[in-house]
């Protein structure tokens, strides 16, 4: 990574890298920072985390970390700002080995009673650091089947995944997604590839992303098409000027064919494209052509690819050479090894479209009942700003679909029911919603909170 942040220095050191909140940040200034941090972290540690949502904070460390063949791994942000209470911060950095913190006021060792620096590796279970990983890179998962794995990434691949970026000096790229997020990460590496600008509010939500759009000019934006759906309630209810945007990227879910519409008539300027990544296998596929699911052709992808996709049982799986090294304290994952994605697809016509997740399959009395459609067709109905499809447990038939929408602002609840029951009385019996309830918010992937914008 500080490769990248040096090259544009050394073409343009006053062009600004990072805008926040609270400061901006040029490309000479994050690597001037990066530089004195790595010379404390050559001293010995060797995995730190960074206690911090704030990039001006986050980025120098992370190319400070990237520099030093130290460890560095983002902890996740309570409510997007700060870090989780003490105890969560105490069993993840003692899970991880973890010796030191960075935050706002540098870098700390933990715990902070310690005094003199721990020795370099001090707490791990991984001897294979030395061999496999020169400059590792830590990434947790979202702990959707439990507690968060610490996934291990080494700078080299990840920073090759950037190599066919373009130029673009004038871009200014909104981050929707967090620092210790995949996605995030993804997002970094490309806007310095391109020696471009990131913008960075703090938090990291929809309202304060779209103020953050027009107040710096925002040209590129990549987010989840829920991000999406609540910008575009956003600018209905405040009736504000729309972005000029040149560029919308969708990743983290599925993008039904309904919010590429609604996105095509919202910045009829911007161009739609559509990433497949996952923090275990890094970036698999960017679509253009702005619809739903994958080209076909992935699946045709010749031995020396980097990357290449096959269909098993109706599930994808994918060789990854630029993904992980393995998971924290585990052996190391074969790089030619195949993975199940847990995505579910089926090929129609020239398209691999998705129909949900493995572990998501509701069971309606023998039938297998996929809730990404039902999803997609709840998510056409006027009104409805996000919903949720899941399975309840029924005597009968074992499950039943059920659905919890939250309805836009100012739409009428009573209405909304009626209109997703009646753009699901064409799906199969088994996939019609035996249960709709109108909430305020909704439980999605990993545990996030989905509330109805005022």
């Amino acid at each position: 990574m500080i490769e990248l942040l040096r090259r544009v220095a050394a073409e343009d050191p006053e062009r600004l890298a990072v805008v926040t909140d609270a400061a901006t940040c040029t490309y000479a200034e994050l690597v001037r920072r990066a530089e004195q941090l790595a010379e404390t972290l050559t001293a010995g540690e060797v995995r730190f985390a960074i206690l911090s949502a704030e990039a001006d904070v986050v980025v120098p460390a992370l190319a400070a970390a990237s520099l030093a063949g130290a460890e560095a791994c983002v902890f996740p942000p309570e409510d997007g700002v700060a870090p989780g209470s003490q105890e969560e911060i105490d069993e993840l950095l003692a899970r991880f080995g973890q010796t030191h913190v960075v935050t706002a006021g540098g870098l700390a060792p933990w715990p902070p009673a310690s005094g003199a620096p721990s020795p370099a590796g001090a707490g791990t279970s991984l001897p294979d650091d030395g061999r496999v990983a020169p400059r590792p890179h830590l990434v947790l998962t979202t702990g959707t089947t439990g507690r968060p794995r610490g996934v291990r990434h080494d700078w080299s691949r990840l920073v090759r995944a950037t190599e066919r970026v373009r130029p673009g000096a004038e871009e200014r790229w909104l981050l929707a997604y967090g620092l210790h997020q995949f996605a995030g990460l993804q997002v970094l590496l490309h806007v310095f590839a391109a020696g471009a600008t990131l913008v960075a509010p703090t938090p990291r939500r929809p309202k304060e992303g779209l103020a953050a759009m027009r107040r710096h000019g925002v040209t590129h934006v990549s987010a989840t098409p829920t991000y999406w759906r609540f910008v575009m309630a956003e600018l209905r209810g405040d009736g504000g000027p729309v972005p000029a945007l040149r560029q919308i990227t969708l990743g983290g879910e599925a993008a039904p064919g309904p919010v590429l519409d609604q996105l095509r008539a919202t910045f009829p300027g911007a161009a739609l494209s559509h990433v497949y990544a996952a923090s275990e296998f890094g970036a698999t596929n960017s679509t253009k052509d702005g619809l739903p699911g994958l080209p076909a052709d992935v699946l045709t992808r010749g031995e020396d690819a980097d990357v290449a996709m096959r269909v098993v049982d109706g599930e994808l799986w994918v060789r990854s050479r630029i993904g992980m090294l393995g998971y924290h304290g585990e052996e190391p994952v074969e790089v030619d090894g195949w993975r199940a994605t847990g995505d579910l697809v089926e090929q129609v016509g020239d398209r691999l479209l998705f129909r949900g997740r493995v572990s998501e399959i509701i069971n309606v009395g023998g039938v297998k009942v996929h809730p990404l459609p039902i999803e997609e067709a709840v998510a056409a109905v006027p009104g409805v700003q996000v919903s949720r499809v899941f399975g309840r447990p029924n005597a009968m038939t074992g499950s039943i679909v059920a659905v919890e929408v939250v309805p836009a602002p100012g739409a009428d609840p009573d209405e909304v029911k009626a209109a997703v029951r009646a753009a699901c009385a064409e799906l199969p019996a088994a996939a019609r919603p035996r249960s709709i309830k109108v909430v305020a918010e909704v439980s999605m992937a990993g545990g996030k909170i989905v509330r109805r914008s005022q």
